[in-house]
């Protein structure tokens, strides 16, 4: 009962704002408009007094109060990008400079909100994070720190979740529970745990709030959201609304994450150096997750792969086989791979170099034509084919920003993406030169984020974790990446066509024209490695050393 009045609540105050805004005359200038926000929210928080009083609740759990925080953020935020900016002439150095400090501003007090309000925030945070090419590089970088400011639930808390979940005391179900979590999430932490059977074990169990939170910090967002766009027509990233609408449920349901574990492993078993966690489904619930612990350093950590002696180039190369196959060929996608979900290790039997990926709870299904349009997309990006370019984005809703997409997409200038982005290495001016961009261009690209189909944003988001986890490994663009990549869309678009056509004969030729291009890809892959080997450099050594005769 209380947590409905307190969702009546919210709603009664939701509305009572809506009417009153509509007291106020049209305003032409952003800042009266900033004023009307702060006095609704004066009008709101006055009436909220008699509520709060007389409740006694802890008051960081309150949604009243965590949408106090939003507001008075968004609110501040606001009125700095409309005062600051106001008498700078646009264009100029000055205008760039300070834009850039509102912009370190304002990340740090967005940054400052999720940590306050954990949970949901959190997570939309650690999205925004994400996004090194698609946001300005103050918000970026100030928001990765999120992965690591997660909040931590109390082992009573832990306890309270496996008891009315799996009916048993933890003492019952586990030999030895680590009382320090391995990691701590927005919505979940990990402890290590042995099994009476004496196996170890991860135990992932859900903060016991954010299951009744979640829902309503996604309304507070999405209101805001509207009042920002309101106040910056241009700002408009109401996508990042729906898609925490859509895949919040789905990472609070543990058992979602089990199935998607077990179907990924079932789709790769093909690479014998992906290990997925075994799911022990008799201790695993909706807010639970029980699975075999798995041993690994963060794919990050220079130090712990330079330790183990692991070659960085094959991780960078394996990962991309795992992501390309997903993409390309199955269409079923694993969406958070940052560090923290990418573990690296060298097996103890074999001494191979294996990756464990981790937190299966967020993928996206990619349906066929979808797919088929992105192969092309990326093949005509291969090999520099601008048609090919310009046609398949237009397919996948870019429209005439087409040229933009490309450069967000694969993170390249356009000079590069006009060459083929497999004939031009990435240097530093050129990456810095994306970044700039990402600031100058954010209404158009706030725009193309709000046309492209729902399924492409977590592709590009899953895009620049990838390229951040080669940027730290150093092997950002190498050739194999893309050779993967090619021969994964030549077997895609192959099966694609076969399952068009009833007619054997024409499923033979398009198996060998498939054979004929991976041969292809082979023999170019061949030249590569040959251009880089030893065996190449002695062999040209010895033909300089020959006697030069006429």
């Amino acid at each position: 009962m209380e947590e409905f009045d307190e969702i009546h609540f919210i709603h009664l105050g939701f509305t009572y704002m809506k009417n009153l805004w509509s007291l106020f005359p049209a305003a032409p200038h952003m800042a009266v408009r900033l004023l009307k926000v702060s006095s609704v929210a004066t009008a709101v928080f006055a009436s909220s007094g008699f509520y709060l009083y007389s409740k006694n609740v802890d008051f960081n759990d309150l949604s009243i109060i965590r949408f106090g925080r939003a507001a008075a953020t968004t609110a501040v935020i606001s009125y700095d990008y409309l005062t600051t900016l106001r008498d700078v002439q646009y264009g100029t150095e000055e205008y760039w400079a300070v834009k850039s400090k509102v912009h370190r501003r304002s990340a740090e007090r967005l940054r400052d909100l999720c940590c306050a309000n954990r949970g949901t925030f959190i997570k939309v945070g650690q999205h925004l994070g994400a996004l090194d090419y698609l946001l300005p590089e103050e918000y970026t970088s100030t928001l990765k720190v999120l992965h690591s400011r997660a909040p931590q639930s109390s082992m009573e808390e832990i306890r309270q979740v496996i008891r009315e979940d799996l009916g048993k005391e933890l003492s019952d179900l586990f030999i030895q529970f680590e009382e320090k979590p391995q990691g701590a999430a927005s919505l979940a932490q990990v402890h290590k745990a042995v099994l009476p059977d004496g196996r170890t074990v991860a135990v992932k169990v859900q903060h016991p709030k954010v299951q009744r939170q979640s829902s309503k910090d996604i309304v507070v967002m999405e209101f805001l959201l509207q009042v920002v766009h309101w106040l910056f027509p241009d700002f408009a990233f109401m996508w990042l609304v729906e898609e925490a609408k859509k895949n919040m449920p789905l990472e609070l349901d543990f058992l979602n994450e089990g199935r998607n574990a077990e179907k990924i492993a079932e789709m790769l078993k093909q690479f014998t150096f992906l290990k997925i966690p075994k799911i022990h489904w008799d201790l695993s619930t909706k807010r639970i997750l029980t699975m075999d612990f798995a041993e690994g350093g963060q794919v990050n950590d220079r130090e712990y792969i330079k330790k183990h002696g692991i070659n960085v180039n094959k991780i960078s190369r394996n990962l991309g086989k795992i992501y390309s196959e997903m993409i390309f060929v199955n269409g079923f996608v694993h969406c958070d791979p940052h560090p923290g979900n990418v573990l690296v290790r060298k097996c103890p039997e074999s001494n191979k170099t294996e990756i464990v990926l981790l937190d299966h709870g967020l993928y996206q299904v990619l349906n066929q034509d979808f797919r088929m349009d992105y192969c092309r997309l990326w093949q005509s990006l291969i090999k520099g084919d601008l048609k090919g370019i310009e046609r398949y984005s237009r397919r996948l809703g870019a429209g005439d920003l087409y040229p933009l997409f490309a450069c967000v997409l694969t993170a390249r200038s356009w000079t590069s993406v006009n060459t083929g982005i497999s004939q031009t290495p990435v240097t530093q001016s050129e990456d810095v030169e994306i970044r700039t961009n990402a600031a100058l261009y954010l209404p158009q690209i706030s725009e193309l984020l709000n046309r492209v189909p729902r399924q492409m944003l977590l592709l590009l988001k899953t895009n620049d974790l990838l390229r951040g986890i080669e940027t730290i490994l150093q092997t950002r663009a190498s050739s194999s990446s893309f050779i993967n990549m090619s021969r994964c869309c030549t077997r895609a678009i192959a099966r694609h066509k076969r399952s068009k056509t009833k007619s054997r004969t024409r499923r033979l030729q398009i198996s060998l024209s498939e054979r004929w291009s991976l041969c292809q890809i082979d023999l170019y892959e061949f030249v590569q490695w040959l251009r880089s080997s030893a065996l190449a450099r002695w062999v040209c050594y010895l033909l300089n050393c020959l006697p030069y005769t006429k």
